[in-house]
């Protein structure tokens, strides 16, 4: 079950990743992000446990409206790689994230408003909510899942 529970955390947090929306950058969703991030977090389970993790993204864009991210992030039970898209539209985010070492794939979807979004994750056996906000360098998300994971905290400064 730590696969999976794995798996879902590394979904939560790579939607994060590459759907950040800096407050102080409302041409391009994206400005801000590129360069190297790093922080920690915690993950409450559905059995009651918590486990502290620690994680490392990459950013690029390659345009005003898309993004590339990687993500690696490692707790005393499980490590995973994450790779994902995303691109904006108005006040919407689309995108695809696969995580490399399961070969698992899926998508996202939110809106923007003000600094913050709202994300809906989608994959095979996986769903979430979740919101997000960034200011200057940190970013923090708190995730809410009906799954294995019930609560996920995490914090992120641009390095």
């Amino acid at each position: 079950m730590r696969n999976a529970v794995g798996y879902s955390l590394a979904t939560i947090i790579l939607i994060h990743s590459i759907t950040i929306v800096p407050a102080a950058a409302q041409q391009s969703p994206f400005s801000g992000l590129a360069g190297t991030w790093s922080g920690s977090g915690t993950i409450s389970l559905s059995d009651g446990s918590k486990e502290r993790l620690r994680c490392k993204a990459t950013y690029r864009t390659s345009s005003r409206l898309s993004l590339q991210q990687s993500l690696r992030c490692a707790s005393a039970s499980y490590r995973f790689e994450l790779v994902g898209n995303a691109e904006a539209e108005g006040g919407r985010v689309t995108g695809s994230w696969s995580e490399t070492s399961r070969g698992v794939a899926g998508t996202l979807q939110g809106r923007v408003a003000d600094g913050r979004i709202t994300v809906a994750v989608d994959a095979p056996g996986f769903s979430a909510n979740l919101s997000m906000n960034t200011t200057l360098n940190r970013q923090t998300i708190a995730i809410v899942s009906q799954g294995d994971i019930r609560n996920v905290t995490v914090s992120l400064t641009k390095n």
